[in-house]
């Protein structure tokens, strides 16, 4: 059964999950509430007293306005790794009362960090008399203590899942006060002050509790866990039954396993009958349940899901049900790839980094969790990675019906002053932690991959990783392990999370492929692959960087502001450029984009690889503000990349081809070899794949068709090779190549320059120096191309600025500045000067040679009505006005200032050589005259 044809079926499967006694309470609505941030509230048993004030519940402290307003000294939970905001003068109007702006993730109205008091009045009924009476609390952030009326009944301190507490001795029929007091604070248990499960970076560090809240009666003996593990060489399912009596002599029992398909209740399973004597405490029963000759399976193309109800009748005639859903499903590898029910996988995945600015917390209904994978799938994704935290139920459950594959981690990222194997209270935790989301998720198909968490610390961390792992593997075959996401590589691990596999890594700057690299798509990750073994999942990549889109301001209507878009926006003003702010988002964007089809494709190109994990679909809000998604927090889209144009390079089925270079001189002819990566449900038989050529105005002016064969799953499969011969481009054009297998398509832009220029009979001086030949030709009313070398101009008219082609990494802020500083240029395509260098408004790659080679120029010091031709987009940090290419007029003379420097190793640069004479033609024809007057100072001020 299809994803789409499951949608309709979703309720009924929420229904499946939930428990059948119907013996509830329900505790949503208010409560009494006291916060208490000196943590007095125990010493001084205000259980015992009514607490004063009113909070609604399911919901957050900051949903009810309850906490501290925002302040200098508000201690927040997550590093700060640019602390510019708390000394910087220009900062200084955002640290005023009534004017607090913090730039480093979104802001909350209200903010608190302690321990909170919650307290109502519960009426338990007559009939729960001798029963079983649980308390459920399904998030809470982060340990809660409970008492009944007078009576101390725990604490509970899951980040992943519920919190629950046995009452039956506390809860006799009457009236009772029911105390919970929610403790936020990192103490003994340090699990990292930027784990997701707990940092302000993300979902926010929250106090208070939400989803399903109820007391549950349920009989004395009961079913307390159903465990399904598939077994599909067998074509049945183990299910390991848990069985709690609670009284003191043994009872007999029969119990009853019966179950059908979700969407088809004739297809049953089960029929099971089990007569047996319970003794007191926990009773474990293994069945095996038949799933018929031909069960259906569960993958990503296919998500079918089973029932399964397990009945039980005491002696007493007590009845107690409880039912689970369940996939049919063998999440494994094979050597170095990942296989779902004995077929090669790829992973395609984002993360989910707890981002959620609605609420600041996530969400616990499935219908938001269903928007999310749709939107993700949409993009041609089929993984989805937790980074450092565990979601609620409800994302487990949209994920079993939208057929996604989750990696799912301990709520931790061991670091900054976090770490694991020490002999810290976390070694132990994350145990507890782990063994408890086993218990609660554990029989969901989703649920396919788990590991400790994110980028651990910690000198015993490899021993301590090693054994959690082989505990793991041991325990419970159902899914895939391995050690930290990014490190360590360990020999035990089923897989391994490796940050190499990229064209772009932390420290890397303009020394990685994509900045320091002609442009080319014929490389691959072969050599990066450390362990063959198994599989590699290449960790984070990406992280390309897009200017805000301030628009978006609008949309943060809950908790969390975007008050760090404030602070740009302002910036951006100062500067006098706010009616760039769309051109330079939708232009970065373009080319954040281009980004991430190179890194994909490289992915995809790779023999044996296992997938990847992007950073990220969507962007993050924290770590000073990572704008790294093509949607936004909201998983909304920005508007220069659709779905459809994203899944056309990250889908299931990928047509790849394997370019040289880019760029090609017309007395060239195009040679690339054509391949496919095809993950799909079948292999394709009798494909013949096809190829056009098309100009700038859709014309096409070439087509082929490469040899018809079968196309088995897997990647690095050859179709064949592109030959054309440029010789009919005569004037400079960008081309689009498109190769077509079968409903699946994928396009690339090429440019061919004609191999010979005509002479421009016209006195042009071009010069990298602004000595005393230009200045001379400008005052005998010349003209001038200055296009300096790179690296001349001082450091305060833009030479500190660290120029490359890609998109910055992250951000400046959280990598201190790693470069390139920029995100690439914006330039009206129709202007004459750039007629004969065929260009968008954006970034593409043609412009790699210029960006490669270029200055940015700030404008700060110029006359305001200087519009450059060519802009270069700075960092929303700055917002400094930067030019690659501008004209003014100077003396007597004209000139253009071009911070490419054009001349140096020109013969091996077809760009440079094209833009030169783009740039000089401009300049001889009637269209260049130069309004703006510019002096010779203004310019020689520009270099040492």
């Amino acid at each position: 059964m299809k994803a789409s044809l499951l949608l309709p079926l979703l309720l009924l499967a929420v229904a499946c999950q939930a428990p059948g006694n119907k013996n509830t309470i329900p505790l949503a609505g208010d409560w009494n509430f006291k916060a208490d941030p000196q943590s007095l509230g125990i010493g001084e048993k205000w259980y015992q007293s009514e607490l004063p004030e009113k909070i609604h519940l399911p919901g957050s402290m900051t949903e009810n306005e309850k906490g501290d307003s925002i302040t200098l000294d508000t201690k927040w939970t997550g590093e700060i790794v640019d602390s510019s905001w708390f000394k910087n003068q220009a900062m200084d109007k955002y640290r005023q009362p009534g004017n607090f702006k913090v730039p480093f993730w979104l802001q909350p109205e209200k903010y608190y960090t302690g321990m909170a008091w919650y307290q109502r009045k519960i009426k338990i009924p007559g009939s729960w008399k001798g029963k079983n009476i649980r308390l459920f609390l399904e998030r809470c952030h982060w340990e809660t203590h409970v008492w009944v009326d007078e009576q101390d009944a725990g604490t509970e301190n899951s980040l992943g899942t519920p919190h629950i507490y046995n009452l039956t001795s506390l809860l006799t029929p009457g009236t009772h006060t029911l105390t919970v007091c929610v403790d936020n604070r990192i103490k003994e248990i340090n699990v990292g002050m930027n784990s997701h499960s707990i940092s302000d970076h993300t979902q926010s560090n929250w106090n208070g509790i939400v989803g399903k809240m109820e007391l549950e009666a349920r009989s004395p003996v009961f079913i307390s866990q159903i465990s399904v593990y598939p077994e599909l060489k067998n074509n049945q399912a183990n299910v390991k039954i848990t069985i709690q009596n609670t009284g003191n002599s043994q009872v007999p029992a029969t119990l009853s396993v019966t179950g059908n398909a979700i969407g088809n209740a004739d297809e049953k399973i089960g029929g099971l009958r089990i007569d047996t004597t319970l003794i007191p405490g926990a009773n474990e029963i293994e069945v095996t349940c038949p799933m018929g000759d031909h069960p259906n399976l569960w993958d990503e193309f296919e998500p079918n899901l089973y029932r399964l109800n397990v009945g039980m009748t005491d002696g007493d005639g007590n009845e107690h049900n409880n039912e689970v859903t369940f996939g049919m499903r063998e999440f494994k590898f094979r050597k170095t790839q990942f296989t779902i029910n004995g077929r090669p996988l790829f992973l395609r995945g984002t993360l989910e980094c707890a981002i959620f600015p609605k609420t600041g917390y996530p969400p616990t209904d499935t219908d938001s969790w269903m928007r999310i994978f749709r939107i993700a799938r949409a993009h041609g994704l089929n993984h989805m990675r937790f980074h450092s935290w565990c979601p609620p139920e409800a994302a487990f459950i949209a994920a079993d019906f939208a057929g996604f594959y989750l990696q799912i981690e301990c709520s931790s990222w061991a670091n900054s002053g976090a770490s694991i194997g020490d002999g810290k209270p976390l070694d132990k935790y994350l145990y507890d932690e782990s063994e408890r989301m086993i218990a609660a998720y554990g029989n969901h198909p989703s649920f396919c991959m788990m590991l400790y968490g994110n980028e651990p610390a910690g000198a015993n961390q490899e021993k301590w990783l090693t054994e959690f792992v082989t505990y793991w593997k041991n325990k419970d075959p159902r899914r895939l392990y391995s050690s930290g996401a990014g490190w360590p590589l360990l020999e035990v691990t089923d897989f391994n999370s490796n940050p190499n596999p990229r064209i772009q890594a932390w420290g890397e700057g303009l020394k990685s492929i994509i900045n320091a690299q002609p442009p080319r798509t014929d490389y691959d990750w072969t050599d990066r692959l450390t362990d063959q073994g198994k599989p590699t999942v290449s960790h984070e990549i990406g992280q390309w960087c897009v200017y805000p889109d301030f628009k978006e301001i609008n949309q943060y209507t809950g908790v969390l502001k975007a008050k760090n878009f404030e602070i740009f926006r302002e910036s951006l003003q100062e500067h006098q450029m706010e009616q760039y702010a769309d051109s330079f988002m939708l232009s970065s964007g373009k080319l954040q984009a281009l980004c991430y089809k190179a890194d994909i494709e490289a992915a995809l190109r790779t023999k044996g690889f296992g997938g990847f994990q992007l950073l990220d679909l969507h962007d993050f809000p924290g770590q000073g503000t990572a704008l790294v998604g093509v949607l936004n927090p909201f998983w909304n889209e920005k508007g220069y990349i659709s779905p459809a144009e994203y899944s056309e390079f990250c889908n299931s089925t990928v047509p790849l081809i394997r370019f040289s270079r880019m760029t090609y001189n017309s007395n060239e002819t195009l040679t690339a070899a054509a391949e496919i990566a095809h993950f799909g449900f079948y292999d394709l038989a009798g494909i013949s794949p096809a190829w056009k050529i098309r100009n700038s105005k859709g014309r096409v002016i070439s087509r082929g068709t490469l040899p018809k064969m079968d196309i088995p799953t897997g990647n690095l499969i050859k179709l064949g090779e592109i030959r054309q011969p440029l010789g009919s481009i005569t004037e400079p054009e960008k081309l689009t190549v498109t190769l077509e297998v079968g409903h699946f398509q994928n396009h690339w832009d090429i440019w061919v320059y004609p191999a010979l220029l005509p002479e421009i009979e016209h006195d042009i001086l071009v010069t990298q120096q602004l000595d005393s030949r230009a200045i001379e030709a400008l005052e005998n009313g010349g003209k001038v191309i200055l296009t300096p070398v790179k690296g001349s101009l001082k450091a305060e008219k833009g030479g500190d600025i660290a120029v490359g082609f890609s998109s910055i990494f992250w951000n400046t802020a959280w990598t201190k500045g790693q470069a390139p500083h920029t995100l690439g240029i914006l330039c009206n395509p129709r202007h004459p000067a750039l007629t004969d260098f065929p260009t968008e408004y954006h970034s593409n790659w043609q412009w790699w040679d210029a960006m490669s080679h270029s200055n940015a120029i700030i404008l700060s010091d110029f006359p305001a009505d200087i519009k450059p031709i060519v802009r270069i987009i700075d960092d929303w940090f700055t917002n400094r006005p930067l030019a690659m290419i501008f004209e003014a007029n100077t003396g007597n003379g004209n000139i253009i200032v071009c911070g490419v420097d054009l001349l140096t190793d020109a013969d091996k640069r077809p760009e440079a050589r094209q833009l030169l004479y783009s740039l000089k033609r401009y300049m001889a024809g009637t269209d260049f005259h130069p309004a703006v007057k510019l002096s010779t100072d203004k310019l020689q001020a520009l270099f040492d």
